[in-house]
């Protein structure tokens, strides 16, 4: 006889001793207990336990490999939680066994806590004597099986109860990652579109004191449809866009417009250039020509804003259809994306974050084409977290390069910042869900997990990173083809 602890009592004794009581369990209720030791000529002695209530009979992971049977009491099953917690999975009462799964299926331990409900009296059979019990004794081996295929059922339909409630959670935490950006853009839009539009009523009051010409009409409305004609210029890289900014300024400056340096990049942005100005210069007088110009700008501003909360609102909606797609397993349609576009649209989503700590970005879309034909949806949603991503690791007054190139069959994007780099031993989890280096409420873990995933499963592409301190860069490849399931992915 050995004690475990207070609580727990085995004895080895032999198994005639225990035939009676035996009888009575579910394995063996159809053979006669005189008949039982015959029947299992080869099992001499068995472990009789005694356990109070509370006693632990087995921990997680322990590789006591054993087939138990109840005789008197209540056992119960535990799965311990990534939390700490336990959830009960499943009890065994007086007359039935446990413990048969897991040799069963070959595995060398249980996964569960075994605990004693209520005070309990066992019978617990070694591994060797488990399979003598199910090679002599058919009636033994029906229920032993019958049990076993209840059991793992069980733990099956579980488990994708579990899977299922992970990937809730999963799509909850990173479809509120991902609203939060394009809100905050279309809440801040809206505060600066208010401002636009009070100063603009200001400078057309101002201007409506003064009659106009039919010249200066003429001009106004020409300027108007320009203005009106879209959201954005084409994408180009930073130093075009920076030397057209700069000539533009210097133009509105040498021709003595107040604000000419703040008003110039929202010129060029909306893509016009000094010879569609031109005309505004000679109607009017030196004054009422800058009160237009400012006036021009605001309007163009307020559009701007206009087109941001458009926009961020798209996105949104973009992100309910892409739930709902992914409720109801829809394959998004042929279409064609302009990576180019793509990037620059998000930059204007995120601008404020790069205004706030001063970040530029130095741009050099030199893909041509710069089109991808694909089944894939939701490619903003990379861009927003790799660019997200490389504002949070950059220090303040620091540089951001985003690059697109062509290589054979591929369509290459890359995203580098100069902040202190990814450690070597990180980099192996940066792209699983809920891994996070950033500080506590300030990641989610989600951003890269979801990259990775719309890279690769809906685009069929790849996304790699290099990092060290001072620079990270992480490198997405598309294929011009579409998604790989189709096989038509370049090599």
């Amino acid at each position: 006889m050995s004690i475990d602890g207070p609580s727990i009592v085995i004895e080895s004794v032999p198994l005639r001793e225990v035939a009676e009581a035996l009888g009575h369990t579910r394995p063996f209720v159809e053979t006669c207990a005189a008949d039982l030791s015959d029947v299992l000529s080869g099992v001499h002695n068995v472990d009789r336990i005694t356990a109070r209530a509370g006693s632990v009979l087995a921990e997680p992971r322990q590789s006591i490999r054993a087939y138990w049977l109840v005789l008197d009491g209540e056992i119960r099953a535990d799965r311990p939680e990534p939390d700490g917690s336990l959830t009960a999975v499943g009890f065994a009462r007086a007359g039935e066994g446990f413990g048969e799964a897991p040799l069963l299926t070959g595995k060398p331990y249980s996964p569960f806590v075994i605990v004693a409900v209520q005070d309990s009296l066992l019978i617990r059979f070694t591994e060797q004597d488990f399979w003598t019990l199910m090679a002599t004794c058919p009636e033994a081996r029906k229920v032993v099986l019958a049990d076993a295929a209840l059991r793992l059922q069980t733990y099956q339909v579980e488990a994708l109860h579990r899977e299922k409630l992970i990937s809730l959670g999963t799509l909850a935490a990173g479809l509120m990652h991902e609203l939060h950006n394009p809100g905050s853009a279309a809440k801040r839009a809206a505060s600066q579109l208010r401002e636009n539009l009070m100063r603009l009523q200001q400078l057309s009051l101002r201007s409506s004191s003064k009659p106009k010409t039919p010249a200066q009409l003429e001009c106004m409305r020409s300027m108007l449809e320009q203005t009106m004609h879209g959201c954005h210029a084409p994408a180009v890289s930073s130093l075009e866009q920076s030397d057209a900014e700069e000539a533009m300024a210097a133009w509105l400056a040498s021709a003595g417009v107040e604000n000419a340096f703040t008003i110039a990049p929202a010129l060029v942005g909306i893509g016009l250039r000094q010879e569609e100005l031109g005309c505004a210069k000679e109607a009017f007088e030196a004054a009422s020509f800058s009160d237009t110009l400012n006036w021009l700008e605001a309007l163009v501003s307020s559009v701007s804003l206009v087109c941001a909360i458009e926009e961020s609102i798209g996105r949104i909606s973009d992100l309910a259809m892409a739930v709902k797609k992914f409720a109801y397993d829809e394959r998004s349609p042929d279409k064609t994306i302009d990576v180019n576009d793509s990037l620059q649209s998000t930059l204007t989503i995120l601008g404020h974050k790069l205004r706030i700590k001063q970040i530029s970005v130095e741009k050099r879309f030199d893909a041509a084409p710069s089109t991808i034909h694909t089944r894939g949806s939701a490619l903003s949603q990379v861009w927003t977290n790799l660019i997200d991503n490389a504002v949070d690791a950059s220090p303040a007054n620091a540089q951001i390069e985003i690059a697109t190139w062509t290589e054979p069959g591929w369509l290459a994007v890359s995203i580098t910042d100069h902040g202190t780099g990814i450690p070597a031993e990180v980099r192996p989890h940066i792209f699983e869900a809920f891994f996070t280096t950033k500080p506590q409420g300030s990641g989610t873990g989600l951003g890269l997990e979801i990259v990775h995933r719309i890279v690769t499963q809906k685009f069929g592409g790849a996304i790699a990173v290099e990092s060290e301190p001072g620079s990270t860069k992480f490198t997405v490849r598309l294929p011009f083809a579409g998604n790989c399931s189709s096989g038509t992915c370049p090599a």
